[in-house]
């Protein structure tokens, strides 16, 4: 327990500068405006994504780090594998799907704080380039490269990845982990990665969508998508056929995709799940969150972590349950996976 509450604090007051006093509570107060939980519209949230994803990811970084790691995003498990074992696997599956070669040049769009940027450029030997448009993750991100040895070979660009500052034909392959679910057009932003991408090389994916057993006139079906889109972020949650569709527009020559919740025998959302209990996992479980709610609570009465800090924890618990809600009734995955090429020229 003690391990726990100086996990916490250092973790609060990594984010010191950027969430102290009234700072949070503004940029929380202007989050939650854009979502339709609390009577916001799909068409702001869209023409001010770039706003609304910067304030969701200033409140919401320390969090996840404290209780995800490194690198925040779902994977496929298997029977007596661990979190932290699948999340490395998914990493690695995505960078033999890629096929890539050491001192290739690699992008990696929306790349967090870099944790698979870091694990992908390891286990490949590439330089990767993390894009990112938050300072504090970017940041952060410097910090761990410089702790993991990489700060040689992989670097961080600050930049919307609807207007990437990179020329044409640059890179040898791009991927995205959850990432570009946040871009207000899929088109668009599929479109810049094939501008960047070198002809005959390839883009890989995992996105969040609602899976075709979506019903958008289920008023049960609409809130769960709600809470998803409150608890993380997201302008809208695509259904699949639309990504795979704006791959099309965007020029490139699709591969295969498949959703990989098919084969995963451990449901995916288990770390969420309040009926699990994992001692591996344990910040993640019922008790887990039961504790850091209560150390939240008692660390803004004291001042230690600024005020607001319950609000963020509590909107996270509201994304949890949706995404667990959205994953038992199969209408939503985090695991859409595709590899797509772009084509020679001359073809």
């Amino acid at each position: 327990m003690g391990l726990h509450m100086t996990s916490l604090i250092s973790m609060l007051l990594k984010s010191y500068h950027l969430l102290w006093s009234r700072t949070i509570l503004c940029k929380l107060f202007r989050y939650e405006k854009y979502h339709g939980y609390y009577g916001g519209e799909e068409a702001e949230r869209k023409a001010n994504y770039t706003d609304m994803v910067n304030k969701y990811y200033d409140l919401v970084t320390s969090f996840y780090e404290y209780g995800w790691g490194e690198s925040f995003h779902f994977a496929p498990r298997w029977k007596g594998e661990s979190l932290k074992e699948s999340i490395k696997r998914h990493e690695h599956f995505l960078a033999l799907q890629l096929g890539l070669k050491p001192g290739q040049k690699v992008l990696d769009v929306g790349c967090g704080i870099g944790g698979p940027l870091r694990e992908i450029a390891q286990f490949s030997m590439t330089s990767v380039t993390g894009l990112n448009n938050n300072e504090y993750q970017i940041a952060r991100g410097k910090t761990l490269n410089r702790n993991a040895g990489v700060d040689k070979t992989c670097d961080f660009v600050k930049a919307d990845f609807m207007k990437m500052p990179f020329p044409d034909n640059s890179f040898d392959a791009v991927y995205a982990i959850e990432a570009t679910c946040h871009a207000p057009d899929a088109v668009g932003c599929y479109k810049e990665i094939h501008r960047i991408l070198k002809p005959g090389q390839c883009f890989a994916a995992y996105e969040w969508c609602m899976t075709n057993s979506f019903d958008r006139d289920n008023k049960e079906h609409q809130k769960i998508k709600a809470e998803i889109e409150l608890g993380n972020g997201l302008p809208d949650v695509r259904v699949t056929g639309q990504c795979l569709e704006a791959l099309k527009q965007a020029g490139f020559e699709v591969i295969w995709e498949r959703d990989l919740v098919a084969d995963s025998p451990i449901p995916w959302y288990l770390p969420l799940d309040k009926t699990h209990f994992s001692l591996s996992s344990f910040r993640l479980t019922a008790v887990g969150r039961f504790v850091t709610k209560n150390m939240v609570m008692a660390l803004e009465y004291v001042g230690l972590a600024p005020k607001g800090s319950q609000r963020v924890q509590a909107f996270l618990e509201k994304a949890a349950e949706g995404l667990v809600d959205g994953g038992r009734k199969e209408i939503f995955t985090p695991m859409y996976f595709f590899l797509a090429r772009k084509p020679h020229s001359n073809q």
